[in-house]
């Protein structure tokens, strides 16, 4: 059964411990960065919502049908069984596909490494594979982070959500098809960074449901023109990324 993250942000105090232990596994240098880089893969940020601050994880999405996997040319993203999204460095050409197409604008680039690679949460693949925790929800002293069975961890937050007297929402149960990284939250996605005009279908099967429709004589004009269509509507985020990253 597919495994998920379930991060429930009104239990979260922002200590920072799920960073740092996310960073001791994957050998990053200690920091306290607000924003995903290739030194952090894992961040908590800290938004100010009606004079509450509410601190939020940002880490990969882990998609059930994840485009990432689906624009990667040479095989270098792969969606196990158990939910994990992983990155092989070793197949990788540097495309950068993957930051284009990734609609939570996840993956992160080593700008200044001679051999650079692709940075991103493998949901600490190694360690749930042989039963363990991610070190995340390992080291998370509060249990805003907990790791199990997706099935139930939707079951466990609809059951709090339906106890709550406050209107909470699950992001991830949907979104693109779903996602194995899920976050419950008394605030509107939206307002905590994260994506709110994303269908519920998944992006690689959306694309290929319309281009199914298209005469085969203009396949190929239908296809250029897509993914013009999405470079151009992502070239001025995806520059963005490579301004912030390469300060």
């Amino acid at each position: 059964m597919s495994k998920s993250i379930l991060f429930d942000s009104t239990l979260c105090i922002g200590c920072g411990a799920c960073r740092d232990a996310c960073k001791e596994r994957n050998g990053l240098p200690p920091g306290e960065e607000k924003e995903l880089n290739y030194n952090a893969v894992n961040v908590i940020k800290d938004y100010t919502i009606n004079g509450d601050t509410v601190f939020v994880r940002k880490f990969c999405m882990h998609c059930n049908d994840p485009s990432c996997v689906s624009v990667c040319p040479v095989g270098a993203f792969e969606k196990t069984p158990i939910g994990a999204v992983t990155y092989n460095k070793d197949k990788c050409m540097g495309c950068r596909y993957c930051m284009i197409a990734c609609p939570f604008q996840i993956p992160r680039y080593e700008w200044f490494n001679a051999f650079p690679v692709v940075k991103k949460c493998d949901m600490c693949y190694d360690r749930i594979s042989s039963g363990k925790l991610t070190a995340c929800v390992e080291a998370c002293p509060t249990g805003a982070s907990t790791f199990g069975d997706r099935d139930e961890l939707i079951k466990v937050a609809h059951e709090k959500m339906a106890s709550s007297d406050k209107k909470m929402y699950l992001y991830g149960e949907k979104e693109v098809g779903g996602t194995a990284t899920l976050i419950l939250t008394d605030i509107e996605p939206a307002k905590l960074g994260f994506p709110s005009n994303l269908p519920n279908e998944p992006l690689p099967m959306l694309t290929w449901n319309i281009l199914s429709k298209i005469p085969s004589f203009v396949l190929f004009g239908g296809t250029l023109l897509s993914g013009i269509w999405w470079i151009t509507s992502r070239r001025k985020e995806v520059e963005e990324f490579e301004k912030n990253n390469k300060k």
